[in-house]
Formats: structure tokens, sequence, C-alpha cells
């Protein structure tokens, strides 16, 4: 089969090693591991081969993938849809229209990804059947386990009376596979062995606290990052909070992220960080893995990773591939670096005064219909540019959601642009348009 046409929708000329690797291995008689660091684009490296175990004949979901989080379950869609395969798949979840992914099943994806309580539910209502399913893969299957989907996973593979494959992947290695997943002659995948805990083009650095106020150490770093794109994480929600709540005090543009949010404020948050309306987001672990964000310059520990496994992931966030990035560890008083740091890092010096970040050249149209609404970018670029007299490059990064879609427009292009298409229809029908919140 000839994949180029596949990576050209992905800007990508040839496959990396662990992809490479995986192509080799998953169409073969065997059960897979893959385990690869955050980044390195095992998303592609699985749905890639799994092509070849698809037939378009075939009714029925022939491949089920389960995912610890929403997120990774529609970053996992998107990408199979950009994929152009010509095969169809859904994805559930929790917070996601039931009665939008049961009408789906009345004609099923041959490759349906969810996670493991939404998948529960509709097979235990019968709105769902895996009778034909020959192929489970389970995505950060470390993560699942650690979320606590063991009983959920072991009800669905047991659903799954057809399956002559099991793929699983993983950012770091897998101490032991649980007998339920059921692996038999198992190849693992290894590219975690012998990488150093730092990507070379990764830059760590330490700062100390002086004083007492943690917080406005931090404002002062943010203020001297400038507007590069920038992930804080915390241990705890109370945390992110109490941050977001001093960067809105001080008028800086950002996104906050974790899981007590509702799913629809945690997507919007993702989608502006993807386009660039934000360029700072402050997160627990959440955000440490299995999420499409790109391009991020810097990482803040604002506290401290609580293993080394934590570490690697939230620093996997920066100097992916070939780009470059820095690590920022920010010490109180009673703060020590973590142990299992290789080196000491440089020690990064605050400025005594802080200058809030330039605000980013693009924010974000929010759209009330979407894929469900028959709406796609084409109409929303023809709308936008002929009725709303907006050049190509004043528009960026279009999302089309079930229900909604966001498009990010230059931020000083926006509210005229929105002055004309006031009265304006999409598909015969006048749809809510105004910047995003």
């Amino acid at each position: 089969m000839n994949y180029s046409p596949i990576l050209a929708n992905f800007n990508i000329s040839e496959l990396n090693a662990m992809q490479q690797a995986a192509m080799e291995a998953i169409p073969a008689n065997n059960d897979v591991v893959v385990v690869s660091p955050t980044g390195s684009g095992k998303t592609l490296g699985f749905l890639l081969p799994i092509i070849q175990l698809l037939n378009l004949e075939h009714a029925g979901v022939q491949v089920i993938i389960l995912v610890p989080s929403r997120e990774l379950a529609i970053q996992i869609e998107q990408v199979f849809k950009t994929m152009g395969t010509g095969f169809k798949i859904n994805c559930c979840y929790g917070g996601h229209s039931v009665r939008i992914e049961e009408n789906n099943f009345q004609h099923p994806p041959a490759v349906l990804v969810g996670t493991p309580g939404r998948i529960v539910h509709h097979l235990t209502t019968e709105a769902l059947s895996l009778s034909t399913t020959s192929t489970l893969i389970l995505d950060e299957f470390d993560k699942c386990l650690e979320f606590g989907f063991k009983d959920e996973m072991e009800f669905i593979i047991k659903a799954c009376k057809k399956l002559n494959k099991r793929i699983l992947t993983s950012a770091t290695a897998l101490k032991e596979i649980p007998k339920f997943v059921g692996l038999t002659n198992s190849v693992t995948l290894d590219f975690t062995i012998k990488q150093p805990q730092t990507a070379p083009s990764l830059v760590v650095k330490q700062l100390r606290v002086e004083g007492d106020d943690k917080l406005e150490a931090l404002l002062l770093l943010i203020g001297k990052i400038g507007n590069k794109s920038t992930i804080v994480f915390c241990n705890h929600r109370e945390a992110v909070t109490r941050i977001a709540e001093q960067l809105r005090f001080n008028k800086v543009g950002h996104g906050f992220y974790h899981g007590g949010l509702e799913q629809i404020d945690r997507e919007k948050t993702l989608i502006k960080l993807r386009n660039g309306s934000i360029n700072l987001l402050i997160t627990t672990d959440l955000a440490a893995r299995g999420l499409d964000i790109p391009e991020i310059e810097a990482v803040i520990h604002y506290q401290l990773p609580a293993t080394e496994d934590v570490m690697i992931h939230r620093n996997g966030r920066t100097a992916r591939m070939n780009a470059s990035g820095t690590a920022y560890f920010l010490l109180d008083a009673d703060d020590y670096l973590p142990k299992y740091l290789i080196s000491t890092p440089e020690t990064e010096k605050l400025p005594s005064k802080f200058i809030a970040p330039k605000p980013t050249e693009w924010k974000t149209l929010y759209i009330g219909a979407g894929k469900k609404d028959k709406i796609n970018k084409m109409d929303i670029v023809g709308m936008l540019c002929q009725k709303g007299q907006l050049q190509k490059d004043e528009l960026g990064k279009i999302e089309v959601l079930d229900n909604s879609a966001y498009v990010a427009v230059k931020a000083n292009k926006i509210a005229g642009m929105l002055h004309l298409i006031r009265d304006e229809k999409i598909k015969n029908r006048k749809i809510k348009m105004e910047i995003s919140s």
C-alpha cells in the first residue's frame, strides 16, 4: 500500500524509527506493545498499520481503541479522519451526546475510539455490539489502569468475541500487563531504553524564589518568557485556579485546564492553545500527556513533579522532534531539586519588574453549528472571506465539532468581520457567532 498521500496530509515525508517498527510488527501474526515517549507519534504509528487489517466489505466495528481521556479520543478521531482512508470512525466519551453516539451505531464504524466507561454503557444498553471486533488497541494503557479503568477494560475485552490482535501503547515502560488483556506471542517495541532524561535540545533551568511569594516569582518568569508558548504545571487544581485569578488581575491572556472543568470548557481551552489565541496554559498533570498540544517552547514546574515519570511527561511537552525548549523548576525556600535529575540545572535570574507578555495576534470565533448541522470548513471559509471580507492569511486554524465550530481570526479584524456578518446565514440558517469567551 502507498502511504505517501496519507503522510502528505500531515506534511510528513517519512516515518520515524518507532513508526517504521510498528508498521512491520502490527500487521504480523502477533500482539504488539509499543513503548515510546510522549510526542513521538504513537497515534499515527498504530493507525497507519491497522489500515491493512480493515476490510470495506465487513459490517460492524472491526477495531476498538480504548483511551483514558476524552481529549485523547477526540485527537485520535481527528488524526484518523485526516488520513482520508475511506473507513468510518466514531468517538464515544463522557460529556458527549449519548443520542448522537447511538445514532452513529445504526451504521457501525469500522473503527471505534472511546473511553472505557462510555463504551461499557453502550454495551450494557445493547446499543453497541463488538461481536465482529478483531483488533483491540489500548492507548496510554498505563494511564487507563492509573485512572481505575481495569474493570471496564476487562468487561469490554470479554465482549470482543473474535479478537485476534491486541496492541498496547504507553509512554513509559509497563511493569506488568494484567492477565485479562490476554496477550499472546507478544512483541515489545521499546523506544525508551537508554534514552536520556531530557532531549538534547531541552535546556533545564532552576529559579530559587527570594522571599515567600512563589506566585509573584512565577509572574516575573512569565513576563520574562514573554509570548512564547508556555505550560505551567501544578499538582493541584487549587493552584491552577489561584494562578489563573492572578493572571486575570494582571490582564495576562491564558487558559487553564484540569479535570474539574466541563468537557466543552476543556475543549475550548485546547482549541485556543492550538490556534494561537492563547500562548499560556496553567494546568494539572492531566495535560502532561495524551493531548494534541503542538510546539510548546517552555515548561514551568510551579509545583515539583511527584515522580520521575511525571517529570519526563511534563518535559516531553517541549523540545519535541527537532524543536528546542526550556524546562524551569521554580523552587521555594523549602524545595529541593528532584534527586533523579542527572545534572544540576543552570540558574535563571528573574527581572525586578513584571512586564506583561504582548497579546497574541489571534482571537477565536465561536460558531453555534457543526458537523451535525452539515457545516464544514469550506462553508466557514467561504462566508468569512466573502461576507466578512477577510483575506486568507487573516484566517487561522478551523476546528469543526459536532454542534459547534471554532475559527482563529486575526485579532485586529475579528470585530469588523463580526459586524459585517451579523445578519448572514450558513446553510440558510441564522447561526450564533461571537468571540469565544
